[in-house]
């Protein structure tokens, strides 16, 4: 069995855009009236049910060799519907109020519900827990992503627009992100997006092993003492060393390429990213991952998830390459719609103008003719 791409686009850049839409957009998901009565499990903050939460002094299961224990079957699927900046009127703390917790915890139960019943999961994965954190970014501590530089504004603005979620034109594979061609999502893998949030972590004594269900990217992390390779070589998901620092795991990454970072942002070569996991429960771990790239952005940030257990998750068979017909259609449409610009010069006709995207049902956008949807937090 295996989870085909139905679907090729920058779902990462999507998710983290709409996931810090404003208020007004995001209605049902935090910020409305809540759609559904939450779960017994959903009805409090998850953070505050952590066994470290509850004791300080708390310890992560060991392995036989006496390390922190990771492994597992994790996902960030718990994550769906928090923004990554935090709203301005949440701006001086990481907690929602509790009548702000039950908006969201209703509205997560809704997009489950909905997920559940009406949708396939192959296609709209949510988790079973609802959190009180106001936003992913938690440094600096109100919650905004630093500006960009120059640099960093000049690289954003030449690949805006670029693959799937765009509007073309597509004239061959450059047209198109290293998502899209299945290649890689980068070290963003853990980032919630639409489905395929999962990924398994594996140990020795002297590596962790950490793999993404989509794109199935692995990621070997080194922690033997062996200082970073040489810095001549550049790969998309760096080269990884780390150490323990007591139940945590720390990881620091360097060695990038120009072309996929850790967020929906530009980076350079110059990225570094300094990743804690933290076991904080049998069924969570604290996930951080702390950027700093001077060439794209004014500051260091530092992004916080929880990945979590969740009931009957599997990892299965994340058929990229096999399944990608987005790229061959978006080529051959493309081609198409040349081809009827063509006929309309030659008849003296208006130039037609490009169809809809059809990309509703990740925004949220109504479409005459055709159910709501609700996606991504905008409640939709």
């Amino acid at each position: 069995m295996h989870r085909g791409r139905i679907l090729v686009g920058s779902l990462l850049g999507l998710a983290l855009v709409t996931a810090g839409s404003t208020a007004a957009m995001a209605q049902g998901r935090g910020f409305g009236p809540p759609t559904m009565a939450p779960s017994k499990l959903r009805s409090i903050p998850a953070e505050t049910t952590a066994a470290r939460a509850k004791d300080p002094n708390w310890k992560a299961p060991r392995t036989s060799w006496g390390a922190p224990d990771l492994t597992g079957i994790w996902t960030s699927d718990d994550m769906r519907g928090i923004p990554v900046a935090r709203p301005a009127s949440q701006k001086d703390r990481e907690t929602l109020t509790p009548e702000e917790f039950q908006r969201r915890a209703g509205g997560d139960e809704a997009s489950r519900d909905r997920a559940v019943n009406q949708e396939t999961v192959l296609r709209n994965e949510f988790g079973v827990r609802t959190f009180g954190y106001t936003s992913f970014v938690v440094e600096p501590s109100d919650g905004q992503m630093p500006a960009l530089t120059p640099a960093g504004q000049a690289r954003q603005r030449a690949t805006f627009g670029v693959g799937t979620f765009g509007g073309g034109p597509w004239n061959d594979f450059s047209n198109f992100t290293l998502y899209d061609r299945c290649i890689t999502r980068g070290i963003a893998g853990i980032t919630p997006v639409l489905y395929g949030n999962g990924l398994r972590i594996m140990q020795t004594p002297t590596e962790v092993i950490i793999s993404y269900e989509m794109i199935h990217d692995t990621r070997v992390v080194y922690l033997d003492g062996r200082p970073h390779v040489g810095s001549s070589i550049k790969q998309y998901l760096g080269n990884s060393v780390g150490h323990w620092e007591g139940d945590a795991l720390v990881v620091e990454t360097t060695n990038f390429t120009d072309r996929i970072g850790a967020t929906n942002g530009p980076n350079s070569e110059k990225l570094k990213l300094t990743e804690r996991f933290t076991r904080i429960d049998p069924d969570m771990i604290d996930y951080r991952i702390h950027v700093e790239d001077p060439v794209m952005y004014t500051a260091p940030f530092t992004i916080r998830y929880t990945i979590t257990h969740q009931p009957n998750y599997n990892l299965y068979e994340y058929a990229c390459h096999e399944g990608n017909g987005a790229v061959g259609n978006a080529l051959a449409g493309e081609r198409a719609y040349d081809r009827a610009v063509a006929e309309a010069i030659a008849k003296g006709l208006p130039t037609p103008t490009r169809a809809p995207t059809g990309m509703e049902v990740y925004t949220g956008a109504p479409v005459e003719g055709r159910e709501a949807v609700r996606e991504f937090g905008t409640g939709k």
